[in-house]
């Protein structure tokens, strides 16, 4: 990677049975988007819903690609992933299962209809904060923001780290 090119950040989660193949599926579909290269992923954390509360609980992982694509691009591409992982947008912050959203793409601000970069929500989230801390703390275009974010972060939802995903029995 050249040192000047851009990382994208992606938080991928999944509360509906099997979380565990449904995030694996996700990521193997990711990995064969042309253009796309994951450079990076987080552990896994089981975390609490955000939001509506009154549903299971998520696993997520935070990850790291360079891209080809344009942001509009990857976004149609992510949109593609979670139709093939049955992914229905049917109740606002409810069940799922597979979402992958977009949460920086090195200090760019993007703001269309369809995309916010800095993720809208991101800054008020531990599952994705904390996930995304641990795979961007060397980069010197991302891993600040994401500092100044957990330092300023107000969530007080429970996250976990998962040690061993093979142990998972979703």
């Amino acid at each position: 990677m050249s040192t000047n090119q851009e990382r994208v950040y992606l938080s991928i989660g999944s509360n509906i049975h099997p979380r565990v193949q449904n995030i694996r599926q996700a990521l193997s579909r990711l990995r064969a988007v042309a253009g796309v290269t994951v450079i990076a992923e987080s552990h896994w954390y089981e975390t609490e819903p955000w939001g509506n509360r009154e549903q299971a609980n998520f696993y997520n992982v935070s990850v790291s690609l360079v891209t080809t694509l344009t942001p509009a691009e990857l976004l149609d591409d992510l949109h593609t992933i979670e139709q093939a992982g049955h992914r229905q947008r049917l109740v606002h912050w409810g069940p799922r299962t597979i979402d992958m959203d977009i949460i920086f793409w090195g200090q760019r601000r993007i703001a269309t209809a369809d995309l916010t970069v800095p993720h809208a929500q991101a800054a008020n989230r531990n599952f994705v904060l904390l996930p995304t801390a641990e795979i961007a703390a060397d980069d010197p275009l991302v891993g600040p923001q994401v500092e100044r974010m957990i330092a300023a972060n107000q969530d007080q939802s429970w996250i976990k780290k998962v040690r061993n995903v093979s142990e998972l029995d979703d």
